[in-house]
């Protein structure tokens, strides 16, 4: 037991000149209220003292002043009066004393608080003039009986400290406003697309903002609230927080989007996104690269618009892995595990006002997940987290890592994304109107859709499994075998058995809804083929990509000719302000007229782009370009001495590349069909090439191999082995651990996006259409979106779209173009300058790649593809629609 008030000795908890003191010493009501909570605990030895006063509708309090709890939830940790022990003595409004309180049936858990280290519980009401205006509370550790003097004590305190709440509430300074408007900008991840935002927190403290990933959580962490006082009073940021603050509230809103008036249908029953990644901010390291950034600016984008939609996925608790080469250029991968509390993610709530916890099972036991609730713009994206109370060892892992583990761990991975998320909205009171399944890692969700609808409507399977794929919506995304995931039949049946069994049909069934030939009783089970057989609306992701991809599934159609295999494109696209420089928004700002991004999918849009003076788009690109160099020297010159390199080498690194160089980058997957060593197939040719000192050539590289990929590794050492190459100088370098910050840096300051993959296996590729949007140009086989948007006069192609059926001629052919068109075009037109010393042969193009591709390859484009051509129609909510007869 620790120590009672009684033993204090003191008869006053606060006198009237202390709390005159206190009010002198904090002037702002808010600091007298820490300074007034910091005196209780000390004068009652308690571990926590907390004022939460009652908000403006007076039927919810908010934690305005602790010490003790987490400061972060000053401000923004509220309760219904109905809730929690603090809402009871609200409620009752008379004092509550508990000796235990988790034991109470009304305590009520804020794991962000940080209050499961304390057990006891006093709380009595703030009263000023009759009037209730809050609750005080203490707390301590160890069980502690507050006896009757102690609860009078703090209720004397209490009525000494209520004019001072009173005076808060009414100038309605009491939830800290500074702070509280802070975090709520921070706990929603639309301020990652949003300037204005980053540019606030990371002047908040820069050091910091940059060593914490850019990660607006941590950074207000670890800032106290005084601290932040200070330096919005030494920067003058009081207006600017505002403003971002109200900007954000009004975007939030607003109720006049695009999606209001074209997908009303679907505010009812929303869009499920179902994707086992997803790309949103280098802070959330919850993907590994194009398919989770492409899911990523799909939610952003059905944000801006206004779709209703919400994002299903798996927290992975350790993300993909950390890169970093060693002395002899090998990958080497490290997995950190990502603190929870440092993420903008709360805990989803059930329509049963509970924590929502799924539950799975097979016939290995039952699978269990809690819900994390993210907000993106106006859409909620739920990420399920298997480490949970309950579940087996093996799956208290199972979604610590993406992509990790064999084929077991795939397989319970998509059981939990596909039947857990699904039963995640259910337990959430949500009824999706409509599937969109990216990629078939989510097909089982189509399944669990049907026992939901057989058992809800009373209906049996055949019925069920012709109703619901009207409502599904599958997306692929890859032509390379290794990108469908199969499983054999024993798999299956352990984990899918118990759901089959609920279906009401046979193993031998449902294996056939995986198989191209369903009585191949050797063919796994194929989640490609899950998806498109259970789905009435699929597609690829560009137009070669569709032509592809029918020829590769026409054997699950017989007696249709290929051109009639149900299978459409719709060319992904780019979220305009995720990937847009802030120096080249400025420049559209000033030149596409006043609220041209959200018309970012309008051709009309960008035309202006041709009137914009060459001098000035060309300083914008150096000023971007400068950044980028300022920047790979910097990780060059640290991944160096993580290394320990020698003095000579830091030195050198931090002086290498030049901004008056061609500057040329390559950043994607290290899979071998991407083929990042064709530049390297003459190497003579090559060092010529940057080594002229005339027109100099530089080029940089990043991207990850899979860690089971050891052909993929074998290319990345190729390439880190260049950097070590005498002939080559300091012209090409390899910058460590690819993710969406390096991504943001090279789209937006390389002159040259080059991309050679061995066509037609690029599905899409959107890297190089996030170039576009800066100004950079393309320099791309004819393959996925670049097969469609190249027109001769807005980038450069290698190779005129033929492939050949020997790989290695297919290979050398390429490598050989690659060259010609450096060496006969594109070196050229760099160094063409005028009088100016303006290259402006290369600024025609740019502002044509800008005008021509602008528009057709933004992320907004996409969505309402999807949403006018697959969700609306997907959700009955077409005015007409005529079918042809057979």
């Amino acid at each position: 037991m620790s120590q009672s008030y009684e033993e204090t000795d003191a008869s006053h908890v606060l006198t009237l000149e202390e709390l005159t003191n206190l009010t002198e010493e904090g002037g702002k009501a808010a600091d007298t209220l820490m300074n007034v909570v910091a005196l209780i605990a000390t004068r009652f030895r308690t571990d926590v003292c907390s004022a939460y006063l009652l908000e403006p509708d007076r039927s919810n309090l908010v934690l305005a002043a602790t010490l003790g709890l987490h400061p972060r939830c000053i401000g923004t940790l509220r309760m219904p009066l109905s809730e929690g022990l603090a809402g009871l003595v609200a409620e009752q409004v008379k004092p509550v004393a508990v000796e235990d309180a988790g034991n109470h049936p009304r305590f009520k858990y804020f794991k962000e608080s940080g209050e499961e280290v304390y057990h006891s519980f006093l709380g009595v009401p703030l009263i000023d003039r009759g009037i209730l205006q809050g609750v005080l509370v203490v707390q301590t550790k160890e069980p502690r009986i507050f006896t009757e003097l102690e609860i009078r004590k703090l209720g004397e305190a209490a009525n000494q400290v209520a004019p001072v709440v009173s005076e808060a509430r009414t100038l309605d300074r009491f939830i800290a406003p500074i702070q509280e408007r802070l975090w709520s900008v921070a706990r929603n991840l639309c301020w990652c697309w949003d300037y204005d935002c980053i540019s606030l927190f990371r002047d908040l403290n820069p050091t910091r903002w940059s060593q914490l990933n850019q990660n607006p959580i941590a950074l207000l962490n670890e800032i106290p609230l005084g601290e932040i006082e200070r330096r919005a009073t030494e920067l003058g940021l009081h207006s600017r927080i505002n403003y971002v603050y109200r900007r954000q509230q009004e975007y939030l809103r607003a109720d006049r989007t695009w999606g209001s008036m074209n997908a009303g249908v679907l505010r009812p029953r929303p869009v499920a996104y179902f994707s086992a990644e997803f790309g949103l901010h280098e802070s959330l390291p919850i993907y590994s690269g194009g398919l989770g950034v492409l899911a990523g600016d799909h939610i952003k984008s059905a944000s801006d618009l206004g779709i209703p939609l919400i994002g299903i996925g798996l927290f992975y608790g350790q993300g993909y892995f950390r890169q970093h080469l060693d002395h002899k250029g090998w990958q080497q991968e490290e997995y950190l595990q990502t603190d929870v509390m440092q993420l903008p993610m709360e805990l989803a709530i059930g329509q049963n006002g509970e924590p929502v916890v799924v539950e799975i099972e097979t016939r290995s036991g039952s699978i269990r997940a809690k819900v994390w609730r993210v907000k993106v713009g106006r859409v909620d994206l739920l990420l399920l987290d298997s480490n949970v109370v309950g579940n087996a060892p093996e799956d208290l892992e199972l979604t610590s890592r993406l992509y990790g583990g064999d084929g077991r761990t795939r397989i319970r991975q998509e059981l939990l994304l596909g039947v857990g998320g699904f039963r995640a909205l259910r337990a959430m009171g949500i009824s999706p109107g409509v599937l969109h399944l990216n990629e078939g890692h989510s097909g089982f969700a189509v399944l669990e859709a049907i026992r939901d609808r057989m058992q809800e409507e009373g209906l049996d399977f055949d019925t069920a499994a012709h109703q619901v794929p009207r409502e599904v919506i599958f997306t692929t995304h890859t032509p390379v075998p290794a990108g469908h995931d199969r499983f054999h039949a024993d798999l299956i049946e352990e984990h899918l058995g118990p759901l089959r069994e609920q279906l009401g049909i046979t193993q031998q069934r449902l294996m056939g809804f995986g198989r191209e030939h369903p009585n191949d009783l050797h063919e796994p089970f194929c989640m490609t083929v899950l998806g498109l057989l259970l789905s009435r609306r699929a597609n690829a992701v560009s137009s070669l990509h569709g032509e592809v991809s029918r020829a590769m599934w026409k054997g699950l159609y017989p007696g249709k000719p290929e051109e009639a295999v149900p299978i459409g494109h719709i060319t992904n696209g780019v979220h305009v302000p995720s990937w847009l420089a802030p120096q080249m928004s400025r420049l559209y700002d000033r030149h596409l007229g006043v609220g041209w991004q959200g018309k970012s999918s309008w051709l009309r849009t960008w035309e202006p782009i041709e009137n914009v003076d060459d001098g000035e788009l060309w300083e914008t690109h150096l000023s971007l370009k400068s950044q980028l160099i300022e920047f790979v020297r910097r990780r060059a010159r640290e991944q160096a001495d993580r290394r320990g390199e020698s003095n000579e080498t830091l030195f050198r690194l931090s002086k290498a590349l030049s901004p008056d160089a061609l500057t040329i980058g390559f950043a994607r997957r290290f899979a071998t069909y991407k083929r990042a060593n064709l530049i390297l197939a003459d190497i003579q040719r090559l060092a010529s090439m940057v080594s002229d000192p005339k027109r100099p050539v530089q080029f940089l590289f990043a991207g990850k191999a899979h860690p089971h990929d050891e052909p993929g590794k074998m290319v990345l050492q190729q390439i880190a082995a260049m950097m070590r190459d005498q002939k080559l100088g300091d012209k090409l370098v390899f910058i460590e651990d690819y993710d969406i910050n390096v991504g943001r840096y090279l789209v937006q300051g390389v002159d040259v996006w080059l991309n050679n993959p061995r066509r037609p296996l690029e599905a899409s590729g959107t890297s190089g259409q996030k170039v576009v949007l800066n100004g950079g140009l393309n320099f791309s086989v004819l393959d996925g979106w670049w097969a469609e948007a190249y027109d001769g006069l807005n980038g450069f192609a290698i190779g005129n779209g033929r492939t050949h059926s020997n790989m290695d001629v297919h290979d050398s052919r390429d490598g050989e173009d690659l060259y010609r068109v450096l060496r006969d075009e594109l070196i050229p037109l760099y160094y063409q300058r005028d009088k100016d010393g303006l290259p402006r042969g290369w600024i025609t193009r740019m502002k044509r790649t800008i005008r021509t591709l602008g528009w057709r390859f933004s992320a907004d484009r996409m969505v309402m593809d999807y949403t006018r051509n697959c969700y609306v129609p997907a959700a009955g909510g077409t005015s007409s629609e005529m079918k042809s007869p057979c």
